[in-house]
């Protein structure tokens, strides 16, 4: 009976959240001006992650067990706003929001109010380290969550509507990776309420045994609780908890059936059925309903929940675990509290020769090698990769970690270890998902990838970018760990697997984030690599792009010359006082072509006056009033000249340059070669050539800029390209 009152409890403070401004507790009879002047909010599930909640509660009382939250649908916000307040987790970061009238006023008054809690979840709301306003990757991230963490288990929240996403779909497959003892548990509670917002979802359309023959067919243990049919639901939740710590062969599932809307009129006044319907996904009932509403608000009798002061009655309150097992206190989600910096090995060992050419990533292989072995006691660095850390010469690290996987392999199979450290999985998605969960629980990763591919992960950086931003704006949020992304196996040396793996798109998506959240590094060679990784891996609160090339290269600086230039974001590499021109360049292969391109220009047109300067951090071509990362204007002019044309050879497309440039003045004298979206299966040579981006495309460009003529650099470029095809190489010349 407590249990059922606890859940009229928070299902009415869901609904008031939802509809009132006034009269919180319907004192009075309700009128127009009580209610919201806009009804925003989505009533739906709300009532089926109350019923988890109150479950999980019973559950933390009884056994200890220390639990995090992963709201899957967190358009289901009020719910977790009304626990968050029942068990005084809200008072305890804001005590405006206290248990009493007037912290129930303030907390129903501030949900999808100018100023206050916005309509999802979000970084504001303690407890959450998943927002869930983009579906599909809340059971990744609770994977992340408990990679490492033994005692932690992670009940994650999936909608039925999430369950068709690609994301998801893939990490019911995760298990595969963490299925052993040194990580936490997994319990998905998978909320089948039968509509999204105004269709049918297809597992509800399952029956309860097409969905346990499926589930168990991926090797889980589904348990049922239909809230209309199931006399005692806590049992399942033990029996699962017990499942979960006897054995982790089948690890359980809570499959969780409860009506649309659940509590909710069966019809509007006008006859629209609601109950059971996707009517009731969002606002139910509009303002023009406002007898009917009063009716189902007084149907959770607040007056027998509530004192006149607005407290929970007493036995509300002896739900509640205790107030540090409480699930919306648990550390791992406010994670920078726990986030511990990295040992980080000197780079000096690791430092390249500049005196042969060097593989980057392999030279950042062997540091990364000494970092994972150095992590191994506490356990608070992973990488993950999407199958490609062998092809991206990252592979040494698999000398003292292995690939995390944990079932029986009938075959040859390499580096495979039921607690190793590197997740490999061909989805992109879950990569993401895992590390997400990881840092934002306290801990510290990368993410190598192929450049042409991160893309695939766009709108989940988009996502993670917003939770940053927002959580450096809540006082009581601790830092976490950077989200680090190594991009290799890039564009201009894709010319093997063809124009499918040609796109440095990714770059331009992070340009779009807030500038307190995003970086670019283009490092030119494996030292500079080197200094980007370390200062990656030791920030905070960021997301990190660095590119780099796995192919062997010059190495223009050795290790302190890389510290200085990384530092300074840009530099000058070549001066001769007053230039006539400058060539720029930004990323390892455009850094080999202007180099060549000044060399051209020397032989060629010994005269003119070419500067010659290099950028590693991409912001910093931004003004320094615009991004904390921007040049000063004397030392920009001091790279870039005044008054003189800039040819500049960019790695990826020329507009990322254009727009980092906003705000400086007379931007019109940079005339920036790129990727422009030609490519095929051809020589790395040739591919230049067909982007203008080969060393005598720049070189003619520089010439036709001061008014010279740059017809032989083009003629030659025809020459040692009509070679290449016919020879099926790239020339010596050019190589």
């Amino acid at each position: 009976m407590t249990a059922r009152r606890y859940r009229r409890a928070a299902d009415y403070l869901a609904a008031a959240m939802i509809y009132l401004r006034d009269n919180v507790l319907l004192h009075e009879p309700l009128r127009p001006e009580h209610l919201k002047p806009r009804l925003l909010g989505h009533w739906g599930t709300c009532p089926g992650i109350t019923y988890v909640y109150r479950g999980l509660n019973r559950l933390v009382r009884d056994t200890g067990q220390r639990t995090l939250l992963v709201t899957g649908p967190g358009h289901g916000a009020p719910a977790i706003h009304a626990n968050l307040w029942l068990e005084g987790t809200h008072a305890a970061v804001d005590p405006a929001l206290s248990r009493d009238a007037a912290g129930l006023a303030s907390l129903v008054r501030r949900f999808s109010w100018p100023g206050g809690f916005p309509s999802h979840l979000s970084p504001e709301v303690p407890g959450v380290i998943h927002e869930g306003g983009e579906l599909g990757y809340a059971l990744a991230t609770a994977f992340g969550a408990v990679a490492d963490d033994p005692g932690l288990l992670a009940a994650c929240v999936v909608g039925d509507g999430e369950a068709e996403t690609g994301p998801t779909a893939a990490a019911w497959q995760a298990r595969t990776f963490f299925d052993d003892p040194g990580n936490g548990t997994v319990l998905p509670i998978l909320h089948l309420n039968g509509y999204k917002i105004s269709s049918p979802t297809v597992l509800s359309t399952l029956d309860d045994q097409d969905l346990i023959t499926y589930f168990r067919g991926i090797g889980w243990s589904p348990q049922v609780i239909d809230v209309t049919t199931t006399a005692h639901p806590d049992a399942v939740l033990d029996a699962a908890l017990a499942l979960a710590h006897t054995t982790r062969e089948r690890w359980p599932l809570i499959l969780l059936r409860s009506p649309k809307g659940w509590g909710v009129p069966a019809h509007d006044l006008d006859g629209k059925p609601l109950a059971g319907t996707f009517n009731a996904h969002q606002v139910p009932l509009e303002a023009e309903q406002l007898p009917l509403i009063e009716r189902w608000l007084r149907s959770y009798r607040p007056e027998e929940l509530f004192t006149d002061d607005g407290e929970p009655l007493p036995d509300l309150l002896d739900e509640l675990p205790p107030p540090e097992l409480r699930l919306g206190r648990v550390p791992q989600a406010n994670g920078g509290q726990l986030r511990r910096d990295l040992p980080l090995p000197d780079l000096a060992p690791y430092a390249a020769p500049t005196d042969e050419p060097a593989s980057p990533t392999a030279t950042a292989g062997a540091w990364l090698t000494r970092l994972m072995a150095d992590t191994e006691a506490t356990r608070d660095f992973r990488i993950v990769c999407p199958d490609e850390l062998a092809s991206n010469k990252l592979d040494e690290v698999l000398t003292v970690t292995g690939r995390a996987f944990t079932r029986k392999v009938d075959g040859y199979t390499e580096h495979l270890a039921p607690d190793g450290r590197v997740l490999e999985v061909l989805s992109e998605h879950l990569c993401q998902g895992v590390l997400q969960g990881y840092l934002l629980t306290g801990r510290h990763g990368l993410f190598p990838c192929y450049e042409a591919f991160a893309s695939i992960v766009d709108s989940m950086v988009n996502q993670h970018a917003k939770f940053l931003k927002m959580s450096s704006e809540v006082a009581w949020r601790a830092p976490v760990a950077s989200l680090n992304y190594l991009l290799t196996s890039e564009g201009w040396r894709q010319e093997h697997n063809g124009y499918s793996h040609q796109g440095p798109g990714f770059l331009n998506n992070l340009l779009t984030k807030k500038q307190s959240v995003a970086r670019v590094y283009l490092p030119p060679d494996a030292n500079t690599l080197l200094v980007a990784l370390r200062h990656c891996l030791a920030s905070t609160g960021r997301i990190n792009l660095v590119v780099a090339s796995k192919n062997a290269g010059p190495q223009w600086l050795d290790l302190d010359a890389a510290q200085r230039h990384f530092d300074a974001g840009a530099g000058v590499w070549e001066d001769v006082g007053q230039p006539d021109v400058v060539l720029a360049c930004a990323g390892g292969v455009p850094t080999v072509e202007t180099v060549a391109a000044a060399r051209l220009l020397a032989e060629h047109a010994p005269d003119l006056r070419v500067r010659l300067t290099n950028v590693v951090d991409l912001l910093s071509l931004a003004p320094d009033t615009r991004h904390p990362h921007g040049l000063s204007a004397s030392y920009f002019a001091c790279c870039f000249g005044e008054d003189v044309p800039v040819v500049f050879a960019f790695h990826g497309y020329p507009s990322a340059v254009h727009v980092t440039l906003h705000g400086r003045p007379d931007t019109e004298r940079f005339h920036v070669h790129g990727y422009r979206e030609e490519g095929t299966t051809t020589t790395p040579f040739d591919l230049l050539v067909r982007n203008e981006m080969s060393r005598f495309d720049l070189a003619a460009d520089a010439l036709r800029r001061v008014g010279r003529d740059g017809d032989a650099m083009i003629a030659r470029r025809d020459e040692l390209r009509a070679r290449a095809y016919h020879d099926g190489v790239d020339p010596p010349e050019v190589t």
